[in-house]
């Protein structure tokens, strides 16, 4: 089941996990590695260091919901392993709701037809925690119940139905893996930046921090190599297929706390800090079971640690500066 002289294909694989991805599928010696990217979010620069890695790498800027174009690519490539992560992000749902979902489910199925078809040999979807909605009990195994709140949390607990609806109709090689809170370089700054990145720019510029809400709602952060990390092994793990994985720590932390650590790593302990209106479809709690991942790949990724925070802070602060 491994990657080594394999012809493989990242969807998103411009964007924040998906470059860290590529980056990890490299150390797999695969034989070929193209990158389909919109570039809505992903970012070329996200892939210099592959690029420097593995010069021979392809990237096609293409919306990999498009059946027609993606079949020409898997063909044309002789692509064997789609890791599927391209997605349009949950902010952008808030505002075109319609497109988000049939977007995200359009490029689930678009994968699942060409698994069907026979041009591709194994997929590997990645979901979202968001599918779940607020959490119903802690920590969330796999069989959560899926209370999605946004369009964005539709689309993918839709999505993963299309996949399992393949695995059990048409015997697709398939898995999905559902990160929780991902953070670290390369996660998307701009106006679609989540809490991370937001705080660094602005406890950076003299602004005050803004939390919606009381703040005691919680996320699982979990740090993007350890994320990248787990999605190929999953991948290799043949007792892995036609189930759901969840990929996290295990441990929740509030947002308050989040920001806190966050303001202590960057040496501003007491900077300004605002509670603001609570944010359309926020989550009030998230706590990932990591049960099943331990029991296929051993996997134990640390809890929030401030050594990650500081060389995610130090990316941005970085980029800041030029």
């Amino acid at each position: 089941m491994g990657l080594r002289g394999k012809s493989v294909l990242v969807t998103g694989g411009a964007g924040f996990i998906g470059s860290h991805l590529v980056d990890r599928i490299i150390q797999e010696d695969v034989a070929n590695l193209v990158v389909v990217d919109s570039f809505f979010l992903g970012r070329e620069e996200n892939l210099t260091d592959a690029s420097a890695e593995f010069p021979e790498l392809k990237v096609y800027r293409l919306d990999a919901s498009d059946l027609a174009a993606m079949r020409h690519v898997t063909e044309s490539e002789g692509i064997q392993v789609v890791f599927d992560l391209a997605v349009v992000p949950l902010p952008t749902s808030l505002i075109y709701p319609m497109w988000t979902f049939n977007t995200n489910v359009g490029i689930a199925t678009t994968f699942c037809e060409l698994a069907r078809w026979g041009c591709i040999e194994t997929l590997l979807h990645c979901s979202s925690s968001e599918a779940y909605g607020t959490a119903q009990y802690v920590p969330m195994d796999e069989n959560h119940p899926q209370v999605a709140i946004t369009p964005y949390a539709a689309s993918k607990a839709a999505a993963d139905q299309i996949v399992l609806s393949y695995v059990r109709t048409f015997g697709i090689d398939a898995v999905i893996v559902r990160p929780f809170n991902t953070f670290g370089p390369r996660q998307n700054p701009g106006r679609h930046a989540a809490i991370i990145p937001i705080v660094v720019r602005r406890a950076t510029n003299g602004s005050s921090i803004e939390i919606h809400g009381d703040g005691e709602q919680t996320r699982d952060y979990i740090f993007v190599r350890d994320t990248a990390d787990a999605i190929v092994r999953i991948c290799e793990s043949e007792a892995s297929r036609g189930k759901v994985v969840n990929v996290a720590t295990g441990h929740e932390i509030s947002i308050n706390e989040l920001v806190g650590k966050l303001l202590r790593v960057m040496g501003v302990p007491d900077h300004p800090v605002v509670h603001t209106s609570p944010r359309p479809g926020d989550v009030r709690r998230h706590c990932g079971d990591i049960t099943l991942a331990r029991k296929l790949i051993g996997f134990e990724p640390a809890a929030l640690m401030d050594e990650d925070l500081q060389e995610t802070v130090d990316w941005y602060l970085a980029r800041m500066t030029k």
